[in-house]
Formats: C-alpha cells, structure tokens, sequence
C-alpha cells in the first residue's frame, strides 16, 4: 500500500513545510520534534532498564 518514500517526495514535503509555515518557524519546529523524540527515547530507554532489574525484599535476601 505505501511504499518507502524516495529523494523527490522528501524534497516536495519540505518545500510544503517551508511554504506552510515559512523560514523562521522551521528551526523552531524541528528543534522541538528533537527535543520530543529525544524525551521520547530517555522513557523507553529508562522504562526498558526497570523491567531488567531483579525486584529485592525488604531483608536484602
């Protein structure tokens, strides 16, 4: 159904992006979806990193 997207599909969504919402507001939008992504990965990496460790008792046993 979809395929992967190729060099001139990339460059049209750009120039779309660009056109929408202009040259000063694509820095911002792309450094907050970094931000967002990056967040995104530190909770899986941390929730990943709970489910590994063994639980203890409360005598250390």
């Amino acid at each position: 159904m979809f395929s992967r997207i190729g060099v001139t599909e990339l460059l049209i969504i750009l120039a779309i992006a660009l056109v929408i919402f202009g040259p000063t507001a694509l820095p911002k939008l792309g450094k907050s979806i970094g931000k967002t992504i990056g967040s995104f990965k530190k909770g899986l990496n941390e929730e990943s990193g709970e489910e590994n460790e063994k639980p203890q008792d409360k005598d250390g046993v």
